[in-house]
């Protein structure tokens, strides 16, 4: 397990200092353990963070590892509900410091605005319309800021006829294509654990965003950008979906493999086999052939023909694994250098993979449990865990103390009756 190794990365709660200019208070934030990426362009960006849950806070936590200044605006009345479940909590905002703000409030959007005058990003996660209801419409942050860019991330997008249902993310998923892709011989559709249409959205907006900033870096003109996390989903859905328009069943179709599954062995445990190149196969088989008899044929030798015998190949695989242990599949497998790897099913497994503990992957922090640092490698270096996830409000005065008095209103839009509701 990957704790606590020398030069780990558990750290405590910066003291940051009061300052006006986003990039003193980026550099402010670093702790004994280091600081932002200097080589970023994130760091010294501030975003203005009014998202809650899942998609929006993960956008923004690769932003914060990244170097940029995230500001979690959050409401004074238990902010966000994200913050029921610590351990996800502590995982999405990390490197973020907390604000509260009821938006409702007149002086408080008056502070808000404020803020925007300072920063480089505003992202929410309302339904369509609810930030225009607040008076803080993207029109009325560009007056207050030029440069700002909006990035409003939602189910279906700002707009056309699903904009203003309610939604989550299997509703998302389901719309996007997702299960138009078989998976499985059996056609068996099957939800994935992993929110993966809030990942995809939340995705796409991060790298949405990293280029908005710099062209408005570039130009002095910022832009509303429009992420919907079904749209998100479905264009990776796209790739594999479309081409199957007009090919009538899509079990038969090339994306569903005998020979690329998971297969139990002896002992119940899973593996993952992926000969998909015939140069694999062949050396699978050949190595196997005179132990398994069904293996010893070159019937299935090129992709085309193991495909077309998806269902009798599947069968064969099936039945070869369960004779032996994982152990020996393990030790057999990777002697030949075939393309397969541990199907894992519990979490402790992550964090006894003697791969992913070699890579760093995982760290104990100082929250509730272990985290995954930022999963791309740089050169250059990088601190994934500088600061724990704030307390609510932690950060309000200095926050707000530290802002230049600037000539800036509220919008005396209408207010709604009730909070504004999170879309996802």
């Amino acid at each position: 397990m990957a704790v606590e190794k020398p030069g780990s990365e558990r750290v405590e709660q910066a003291e940051t200092p009061e300052t006006a200019d986003p990039a003193e208070a980026a550099e402010s934030a670093r702790d004994a353990h280091g600081g932002p990426p200097d080589w970023s362009f994130l760091t010294g960006k501030r975003v203005l963070d009014l998202s809650r849950l899942l998609p929006g806070p993960y956008a923004t936590s690769m932003l914060a590892d990244l170097g940029a200044d995230v500001i979690k605006i959050e409401e004074p009345d238990g902010g966000d509900p994200a913050r029921s479940a610590p351990a996800l909590f502590e995982a999405l905002n990390r490197n973020k410091r907390s604000v509260t703000l009821d938006l409702r409030d007149d002086t408080h959007r008056t502070e808000f605005l404020r803020l925007v005058g300072t920063a480089d990003a505003v992202v929410e996660s309302f339904r369509p319309g609810v930030l225009d209801r607040l008076g803080l419409s993207y029109p009325v942050l560009r007056e207050a800021n030029p440069r700002i860019v909006l990035c409003s991330l939602s189910g279906y997008g700002q707009t056309g006829p699903y904009a203003n249902r309610p939604g989550h993310e299997l509703n998302f998923l389901g719309l996007s294509g997702f299960f138009t892709v078989p998976g499985r011989i059996d056609g068996e559709i099957t939800r994935p654990g992993v929110r993966v249409g809030d990942m995809a959205g939340a995705m796409q907006a991060a790298f949405a965003l990293t280029v908005a900033l710099a062209g408005a870096a570039a130009t002095g003109r910022g832009q509303h950008i429009d992420v919907s996390l079904t749209e998100s989903i479905a264009g990776w859905c796209a790739l594999f979906a479309l081409p199957m328009a007009d090919a009538g069943d899509p079990l038969k179709s090339g994306l569903v493999q005998g020979d690329n599954d998971v297969f139990r062995t002896a002992d119940g445990r899973l593996l993952s086999l992926a000969t998909f190149e015939d140069k694999f196969w062949r050396e699978f088989r050949t190595a196997l052939g005179t132990e398994f008899p069904g293996l010893d044929t070159d019937a299935y030798d090129r992709r085309p023909a193991r495909t077309a015998a998806k269902e009798k190949v599947h069968d064969l695989l099936t039945a070869v694994i369960a004779t032996h242990d994982y152990t020996w599949w393990e030790r057999t497998l990777t002697g030949i250098g075939a393309p397969w790897a541990p199907v894992l099913t519990a979490a402790r497994q992550l964090l006894e993979d003697p791969h992913l503990t070699e890579r760093d992957l995982f760290s104990q922090t100082s929250g509730p449990a272990p985290q995954a640092r930022f999963p791309v490698r740089f050169g250059s270096g990088l601190n994934t865990f500088r600061t724990p996830a704030p307390e609510l409000g932690a950060h309000t005065q200095e926050v707000l103390e530290a802002i230049p008095a600037a000539p800036i209103t509220a919008a005396s839009g209408p207010r709604p009756p009730a909070r504004p509701r999170s879309r996802t």
